[in-house]
């Protein structure tokens, strides 16, 4: 139609759908930026590398006010994710990690055991997608006491895939779910909007709320953080981690040349300039994606800006079926939480140790996470156990044969190995591992003959 506006299509495709309006203003303000050319890049010459920030060690004073305000705080937990890297169907956070307890079962217990301690009522929220709600509210059926009058979860939205030829949504009849996408997890603020859920928490005078992803079980709520926050008026708190040559395709943070922190994606980096931002002597802050947002100035900031926050724009183009490269290509435009850090007038990033930033990624993570690296603490948390005296344990197993989760169960059917001493393991071939294994410093495993090959109970490998 002549003289139509391009983003007509869109907003009709979004309305059929039932999204709400703001949602659709929210996709169409990042549609006009990609129109506009914007490609969502931050360069070397927008930011300069962060030298220091204020380190939770330094807290202690604080804990105190933290436990005063604790009845204003909510813990948020990102719960989106399925989990298909390693081949699963369900919300990742249902799958089982410590002694028969999912990421989801340690969550609630973890919440439920500050409410005990400090006699509050703490809610757990969790942000579900479409596709993980039914699963989780089956999984939080036997946690009774966690309803306090509260919705259990609110709903992030999705967003049309947009052809990178000409820029219209994208028709894939083959399968129509492949015309959406998750628009990131910075929709968090703009699905607390339009869920009502921002309003329902206000009015009961929650002010305060931890956002994390359901995946990292050190992510546990900090009284010392939060009295700090509390204490010195901060709107918004990046938590953030030194960087280790794991992380170097992480987000980094950064100071803008213009004022005030930024959080760059690898997304968002030039292809010129990859080799800085894997520099982690350079940039030396990884975002943890652990964030604590004060409510009240959220609900401001939106008021404010016309519901639309206008996050960095990360613009991913991908084919649109995403296991068949040969399909059109579309472009994905996503937003990061974190990187709301460059919106709020007087955002605070801290730095904190490792142990609160375990998650789960691959099944490497998960092997260490099973084994006795780590252990569980009496109030639910996860940390690296006494007995690991080595440093960080870097798991490097056969994508052939372990990338998927029924693969690792299946060549580990009797347990994991100890790894407590263990600084590397690396594996290769087809390996079906016994009980009671024990490995040691840095070991290489191989096999190449036809068939797996069985590692007996009790083998050492030193």
């Amino acid at each position: 139609m002549t003289g139509a506006n391009p983003f007509d299509a869109f907003e009709a495709k979004m309305r059929s759908a039932g999204l709400p309006p703001i949602a659709i203003e929210t996709f169409r303000h990042y549609y006009e930026r990609l129109r506009g050319g914007e490609s969502g890049a931050l360069t070397e010459e927008d930011i300069d590398p962060l030298e220091t920030l204020p380190d939770v060690e330094e807290l202690a004073g604080y804990e105190a006010r933290g436990a005063s305000v604790l009845g204003k705080a909510v813990v948020i937990k990102l719960n989106g994710g399925l989990g298909t890297s390693m081949g699963m169907t369900n919300a990742k956070s249902l799958l089982g990690v410590r002694g028969g307890m999912t990421f989801l079962d340690l969550t609630v217990r973890q919440v439920l055991h500050l409410r005990r301690r400090y006699d509050c009522e703490l809610p757990l929220l969790l942000m579900n997608s479409f596709r993980t709600r039914d699963d989780s509210y089956a999984a939080l059926a036997p946690y009774p006491d966690l309803d306090v009058g509260l919705p259990l979860d609110f709903l992030q939205h999705k967003v049309p895939k947009v052809r990178a030829d000409d820029l219209t949504p994208i028709e894939w009849p083959a399968n129509p779910d492949h015309e959406w996408c998750p628009p990131g997890h910075g929709d968090i603020y703009t699905a607390l909007l339009t869920s009502g859920m921002l309003e329902e928490l206000l009015s009961r005078d929650l002010e305060y709320a931890f956002v994390s992803n359901s995946d990292n079980l050190g992510a546990v709520l900090d009284l010392r953080i939060l009295g700090w926050q509390a204490e010195e008026n901060i709107p918004f708190l990046m938590e953030a981690t030194d960087r280790t040559e794991a992380d170097r395709k992480g987000g980094h943070l950064a100071r803008l040349r213009s004022g005030g922190l930024v959080l760059r994606e690898v997304a968002q980096c030039p292809p010129d300039e990859i080799d800085r931002f894997q520099d982690v002597t350079r940039h030396r802050y990884f975002n943890t994606n652990t964030l604590w947002v004060n409510l009240r100035t959220l609900a401001g900031v939106l008021e404010e800006r016309g519901h639309v926050l206008a996050l960095p724009m990360i613009r991913n183009q991908k084919p649109v079926d995403p296991a068949d490269e040969s399909t059109p290509a579309v472009f994905q435009l996503e937003t990061a939480m974190g990187a709301a850090i460059s919106v709020f007038a007087g955002a605070r990033a801290i730095r904190v140790p490792r142990e609160r930033f375990v998650p789960v990624k691959t099944t490497n993570d998960l092997l260490a996470l099973w084994s006795d690296v780590y252990v569980v603490t009496e109030d639910f948390r996860v940390v690296p156990a006494p007995s690991r005296a080595v440093g960080d344990l870097v798991i490097d197993l056969d994508p052939r044969y372990y990338r998927r989760i029924d693969q690792l169960r299946e060549r580990f059917p009797k347990g994991p190995p100890s790894l407590a001493s263990c600084r590397r393991l690396r594996v290769r071939g087809d390996i079906v591992f016994g009980g009671e294994v024990i490995v040691r410093g840095d070991v290489a495993i191989e096999h190449s003959g036809p068939g797996p090959r069985v590692v007996p109970d009790g083998e050492v490998f030193d």
